[in-house]
């Protein structure tokens, strides 16, 4: 099992893998979290928007494992841009998590999804969202906080206003779409950058090219994608309910050439990411 952390700006440690839980509903995410934990996985990650809180907070206590042991990651609502709308958010993600805090909280995108990447983009209105994010690491609801799909002027914006600095920028990432200047500068910013989607929501597993690599080093394309992100040094969030997909994905004690992620950093880009690409992150709209 591949269990190495990275350490957030304030210190606190983080697992390199986590679990994604996109798309499962209460039950199939409690079930998901724990068949990862038993498998040795302590990340888990899950916003307000996919509806599964609820199963996420029994699965963590029916695990086994110390909740202390558990790094809890939620996301505030996109929607959600007023002070009083993100208190009242947190207040509810604890409650359907039945816990006393959460790990690591992010906002879920700089705009509501149905105004994704328009031309209103809500600068005053994140920077009151971000105080109230700030308010709840002071009182300890929080241990961490962050943002996603958050581009540079985006975060820049509330860096400009902010008293306690983004700790991660969760965005999509993986072979064939990399956004490695945005990646350059959260890192210069000490932001650490996590990649949702890293096997492209299974997109990439025809590619050719990437599974020729794939292949040289004995390993699956999903694997081989998961390894790229994490020497890019992001966190990697692969979503799945399949225990043996979360085995294999655990399997990553390999490294990837130089000239290997050369070559993986400029893989042609997706262009269809199939059943997924209405949402908006994969260029798709929501209405």
């Amino acid at each position: 099992m591949f269990n190495e952390t990275f350490k957030l700006s304030n210190g606190i440690e983080i697992p390199k893998l986590g679990l994604g839980t996109w798309l499962l509903d209460d039950e199939q995410a409690a079930q998901a979290v724990r068949d990862a934990v038993s498998l040795g996985y302590r990340h888990m990650d899950t916003a307000q928007a996919y509806m599964n809180e609820a199963g996420i907070g029994e699965a963590i206590r029916t695990c086994g494992v110390a909740r202390e042991k558990l790094f809890i990651t939620t996301k505030v609502a996109a929607e959600a841009k007023s002070y009083d709308a993100v208190t009242q958010s947190i207040h509810e993600s604890l409650a359907k998590l039945g816990l006393e805090y959460i790990d690591l909280l992010i906002i879920h995108s700089p705009q509501p999804w149905t105004e994704f990447r328009e031309e209103k983009r809500y600068f005053e209105e994140n920077k009151e969202v971000w105080k109230a994010m700030e308010d709840a690491y002071r009182t300890g609801k929080v241990k961490a906080i962050g943002l996603s799909n958050f581009l540079q002027d985006d975060i820049e914006n509330i860096l400009a206003a902010c008293e306690i600095k983004p700790m991660v920028n969760q965005i999509l990432a993986h072979v064939s779409n990399t956004p490695l200047e945005l990646i350059e500068f959260c890192k210069k910013n000490d932001i650490l950058v996590e990649a949702y989607s890293p096997i492209a929501h299974g997109a990439i597993l025809g590619n050719t090219e990437v599974k020729a690599i794939a292949d040289k080093y004995g390993v699956s394309v999903a694997q081989l994608c998961l390894r790229y992100d994490i020497q890019l040094g992001l966190v990697v969030l692969p979503k799945t309910a399949n225990p043996d997909h979360m085995r294999n994905n655990a399997e990553l004690d390999f490294v990837i050439s130089d000239a290997d992620m050369e070559t993986l950093k400029n893989a042609e880009q997706i262009q269809d990411y199939g059943e997924h690409s209405f949402f908006p992150v994969f260029g798709g709209k929501l209405k």
